[in-house]
């Protein structure tokens, strides 16, 4: 008796404290917005991302701390902001809109080698699906394979409509499967950052002494191949490579 009322207090104690949580999130999260909408983008800034480190991510936090970066003149913390609800939720046309609307402002425009056609084809086919759905399907799109195979192999059903069935069902397997493997290849493994300095002197090597490569921008996404301790080796979207310095980038 004294256990099961142990845990109904304990219980009541945890939804409590649950929704004072829940309340306070919502309660900062309002206070942001308000900054927002009365223009005081500073002040929004820093209560988005208490909200952020106080109870965690999600797309649309993202999404507002990208428009008030953006708004506040930011461009680099902006795209990266954008990029991180992108990643989150790729199906938002709204993050997808600010996300190409703010690189447009970039002062520098990546121009020269064309990206792979084959990687450009299939990212515009896996992007505007989470990984996650697209995990699900693969899973389901083998319990049907499996199931045929159950209905040919273990019921002995012999019939054109099972075996065009499950000849169906491994081809959608694997055409799922493997552009399931490109987006998490591109979107988890492969690490990306943002240029989120004023200014982003890209070099030949790893240290101030190196010659300078290029110039980087603010809202410039870039591919991390490689570090050392201080600087980031990084391939830009035209396929120029330099080094950079850690703390003039931020990993998405």
């Amino acid at each position: 008796m004294r256990r099961l009322c142990f845990a109904l207090v304990a219980s009541a104690v945890f939804a409590m404290l649950l929704s004072s949580a829940v309340r306070a999130q919502t309660e900062e999260f309002a206070a942001a917005n308000k900054f927002y909408e009365e223009k005081d983008y500073p002040s929004a800034i820093r209560l988005y991302l208490s909200v952020l480190n106080q109870h965690g991510e999600s797309p649309t936090l993202y999404l507002n701390l990208g428009n008030a970066y953006f708004k506040a003149g930011d461009l680099g913390h902006a795209v990266l902001y954008y990029t991180r609800a992108k990643r989150r939720d790729p199906s938002d046309e709204d993050i997808a809109h600010n996300f190409m609307f703010a690189r447009q402002f970039s002062r520098v425009q990546m121009e020269g080698v064309q990206l792979n056609p084959i990687s450009a084809f299939l990212s515009s086919i896996v992007d505007p699906y989470r990984l996650d759905a697209m995990a699900w399907l693969t899973c389901a799109l083998f319990l049907v394979f499996m199931l045929f195979l159950v209905i040919r192999y273990g019921l002995g059903v012999v019939s054109p409509a099972v075996r065009i069935g499950a000849i169906v069902a491994v081809v959608f397997l694997f055409v799922v499967g493997g552009l399931t493997s490109f987006k998490y290849r591109t979107d988890y493994l492969t690490r990306r950052a943002v240029i989120i300095a004023d200014e982003c002197p890209v070099r030949t090597g790893a240290s101030e002494q190196s010659d300078m490569e290029l110039q980087g921008a603010p809202g410039l996404v870039v591919e991390i191949m490689s570090e050392t301790s201080d600087y980031y080796n990084v391939l830009f979207e035209n396929k120029r490579r330099g080094w950079v310095k850690k703390e003039l980038v931020a990993e998405i």
